[in-house]
This record gives structure tokens, sequence and C-alpha cells, in this order.
């Protein structure tokens, strides 16, 4: 269902919590495979809401962040929506989908009904809901949408983006009270240092322990070309620090198809 092409768009900048004050902003609900992590594989219904507090460059859900557009829809809609698809697990994505605080009533209501849920997070924001596995993807530098790489030119989000990327206080609350698991996006070895480190400082600031099996490094890419130039670099570097590897199945099915 993609509810942005079906139903009238917003933004950002003309849409509010007023709009719709018991809904969120959907920008695609659809049915696929995840493509990523630990269930990747599993057949799953996609809810991807649309606005994110941060702008990576290479955000292979452009339409969420960089130029979000969306439908608002109230809970009971997006519940009719997810029911219609048959499957028992439900990925709330994003965007980020962390930043609205309506996504608690929906994982709430997802609970209740029996879903199995993974919320796919930046890992900057803290919410206190019912997810049976947090996917917390911290962003590191090389995401930084600098003046040579960011897609709109103008460099607005440079220095917000690399102000708000890393909340250590937050990362820890999520391992802590979650089933988790830390999803890398790495280009290469040069991402490795910072990814060492981070998980030390994480380490020492979290009450619950963090497995090397818990770390996943997952290939840059939105593309099947740009996932050929780094896959195998990612694999060998999850190999050699003894962590997971993840493919993008989604990617290599469908390439950079929408609804996937």
């Amino acid at each position: 269902m993609p509810v942005s092409d079906s139903v009238d768009l917003g933004s950002e900048s003309d849409s509010s919590a007023e709009d719709a004050p018991d809904g969120l902003p959907i920008n695609e609900l659809f049915s696929s495979l995840q493509g990523e992590g630990i269930l990747a594989g599993v057949p799953s219904t996609f809810v991807r809401t649309s606005g994110c507090n941060l702008r990576c460059w290479f955000c292979d859900s452009y339409h969420t962040s960089w130029e979000p557009t969306h439908a608002w829809l109230g809970l009971e809609e997006l519940l009719a929506e997810i029911e219609a698809h048959d499957a028992d697990h439900v990925v709330l994505t994003g965007g980020e989908p962390l930043i609205h605080e309506e996504s608690v009533a929906l994982l709430e209501a997802l609970d209740d009904r029996g879903y199995h849920t993974t919320v796919e997070t930046n890992g900057t924001i803290y919410r206190d809901a019912p997810i049976d596995l947090a996917s917390i993807s911290p962003k590191l530098e090389s995401s930084t949408p600098t003046a040579e790489r960011d897609p709109k030119g103008d460099g607005e989000w440079a220095q917000r983006h690399e102000r708000d990327r890393i909340d250590l206080e937050t990362l820890a609350r999520l391992v802590e009270d979650y089933e988790f698991q830390l999803k890398f996006v790495v280009t290469d070895g040069d991402d490795m240092p910072e990814i060492l480190d981070l998980l030390a400082a994480l380490r020492g600031a979290a009450a619950a322990p963090i497995r090397d099996d818990d770390v996943l490094l997952m290939p840059e890419g939105a593309t099947r070309e740009r996932l050929a130039e780094t896959r195998t670099r990612v694999a060998d570097l999850a190999m050699e620090h003894g962590f997971r590897y993840t493919p993008r199945l989604h990617v290599d099915l469908w390439n950079d198809a929408p609804e996937t």
C-alpha cells in the first residue's frame, strides 16, 4: 500500500499532529521479507513512518527524511491495514519512527493482538513501549551529509546531524530494556575504529551485556551495484572482528524498488 501515492501528501513543514491527533504520518505500508538483521527472510508487514531527526547522506528512505511525504492514518485505520496482510511480524520503520509519540499506541495495540514487532531506530530516542526486537542502527561519522555528499547541496543538515547522531545515554537505555541488535552500516575498514570505540563506551555505560553476537555489520548500498562494491569487504570485516554480517536481502532480490 503506497499510501503516499494514494492519499493527499504532507510534509514536515505543512502537517502536524493536529491534523490527525490519533494517527501517524505513513509513507508506505506493505508486505515483504525482512531484508536485514537476525530476522532476515521472515515474512513481514512494514509500516514506514515519515520524518526523521537525522539526515544520513546515503538514506535509502529519501522520501521519509530529505523530502518527507506521507498520509496521516489513524490508529484504527492502520490496524485494519496491517491485519489485511498475512504476516505475524510487523516492522515499524522510517525515517525514525520513535520521533512520533503515537508509535507507542500502535505498538501497544499490536502487542495486544499478538504480533511480533521490530522497531528500526537510529538509537537517539527512547520510548516505553512493547517492542520485541529493537533494531538499533547508530549512525557513524561517515553518514554525515558533508558539503561534498549532501543530496540537497545546501549543507543545512551537516552540523545538526553530526551533533545529534549519537546519544550514549539513550543507546544504553535501549539495550538495557529491550531485546536488541546493534546494526552498523559499514562502507569499509575506516568505519571500524569508530564502531569499536562506540561499543567500548556503550559497554561501559549500559547495565546489560553486549555480546559480539549482538553486533551486526551491514554493507552500505541501496542498489545491487553499490552492494557489489561493499559487501565482500564488510563480510571480511565481520569475520575479522567476530561480529555478525547481515545482508540486505531486499536489495539483492528487488534492487531499489519501492515497497520492498
